[in-house]
């Protein structure tokens, strides 16, 4: 009996030791299961984390105020050089502040600070001269529609001077030109407003060069591929002696024309077609984008024998290839219909052909009471070389035409 009465027990203990067991095991995996409760090492990252933020953070400030200070000592820097500035522009004049301006890459002009009033007033004197001689240089020029400012070689004009003769009444005065067509043209109006007779006589006539001079000139024609003409007359005398040197113009001809009037005059002979007909509006110097651009072309300049040379120097100094052909030339013409010079009050030229005939007709002539005007210097240089006195000169800065020159001594004239 005893020894079933104690194998019950032994089944009760030995339940309880696994029961211990099992829950020591269990202690255990929960220990183990539970990694949350190292939260103090965690708090130590974050304070850390913390503390190099708020470094950072110092530095940045630091930064921002280094950056701050740095500023406002370039701001004041530069206050007070704009105030050292202001002190020179007040004491220099303006012009002078336009050349510091314009000069403001060259070292002298850099420190405008350390130079004085008078060196200031060389430069702008010596600027003044070259202005003068540069404002003869440039020019507006108009290719075709758009406008353009360019710097064109020109060589200045000499300077005429004009006698001091008694000013007396004017009634009639003589045109050493062709009548003009219609009754629209500013020297009629010139008549009316004064009450004045005009008279028109050209004293000159052209004639074409014949095909033997021509020929003795050794110009090829067809080894030219485009043409410069600065008149009607010189269109008619080209194609003239295309047909008497029996030369054919090729369609590929170019055409360089200093006007419009010219340009549309070529219609006469040839078809007109914009790709090979350039015009200026009234000289060379309108031409100089259309020639550079066929720069490689050789040029035929038709001319007369009495011809500026503006046009030539204009294409040397653009180093163009060209040939001057003497097609026509100027012959005075026969003035015996003219009785008396002396019934008119004014003789005016154009050209200095004009002159010349008034030498050749009237080699006795004797000035005296006759104003003699002209247009152009070299029609004035032509009249002192020929012992004549000069009384009225255009163009020039005061009156740009003839008739605003005539408009204003005919007012002083009459004024009695």
């Amino acid at each position: 009996m005893s020894k079933t009465k104690n194998k019950p027990k032994a089944k009760a203990t030995k339940k309880k030791v696994a029961l211990s067991i099992s829950t020591k095991k269990k202690k255990n995996s929960i220990t183990k299961a539970k990694p949350k409760k190292a939260a103090k090492p965690a708090k130590n990252v974050s304070k850390k984390a913390a503390k190099v933020k708020a470094k950072l953070v110092k530095k940045a400030v630091a930064k921002s105020i280094k950056t701050k200070k740095v500023v406002s000592t370039k701001l004041k820097a530069a206050k007070k050089k704009g105030i050292k500035k202001k002190a020179v522009k007040k004491s220099v004049p303006k012009k002078a502040i336009k050349v510091v301006k314009v000069t403001a890459k060259s070292k002298v002009a850099s420190k405008p600070v350390k130079q004085s009033n008078k060196s200031l007033e060389k430069k702008t004197k010596k600027l003044k001269e070259v202005k003068q001689v540069i404002a003869g240089t440039e020019k507006n020029i108009k290719i075709g529609v758009k406008t353009k400012k360019q710097i064109v070689p020109i060589v200045p004009l000499p300077v005429i001077e004009v006698a001091d003769y008694p000013k007396t009444r004017v009634k009639t005065i003589l045109l050493s030109q062709p009548r003009p067509e219609g009754d629209k043209h500013p020297f009629f109006d010139l008549a009316k407003k004064h009450n004045i007779n005009l008279v028109f006589r050209q004293f000159i006539k052209v004639e074409g060069v014949p095909a033997r001079d021509f020929r003795a000139q050794r110009i090829d024609i067809l080894e030219h591929k485009a043409v410069i003409l600065n008149s009607k007359m010189a269109v008619d005398h080209y194609f003239r002696m295309c047909n008497e040197m029996r030369v054919t113009v090729p369609e590929s001809m170019k055409y360089f024309c200093t006007n419009e009037a010219t340009a549309y005059y070529l219609q006469k002979y040839i078809q007109y077609r914009k790709r090979k007909i350039f015009f200026g509006h009234q000289s060379i110097q309108d031409l100089i984008d259309a020639i550079k651009k066929n720069k490689e072309e050789k040029f035929l300049f038709p001319a007369s024998d009495v011809n500026r040379e503006q046009i030539c120097e204009f294409l040397e100094a653009l180093n163009i290839k060209y040939t001057k052909a003497v097609m026509y030339k100027t012959v005075s013409a026969d003035l015996s219909d003219i009785k008396n010079l002396s019934e008119y009050d004014i003789i005016i030229f154009f050209t200095p052909a004009g002159v010349n005939a008034l030498k050749q007709n009237f080699p006795n002539f004797k000035q005296g009471n006759t104003r003699i005007g002209c247009f152009g210097h070299t029609a004035a240089n032509t009249i002192k070389k020929l012992g004549y006195r000069l009384d009225i000169y255009a163009p020039n800065p005061k009156y740009p035409s003839m008739f605003a020159a005539l408009d204003d001594y005919i007012k002083q004239a009459n004024k009695r």
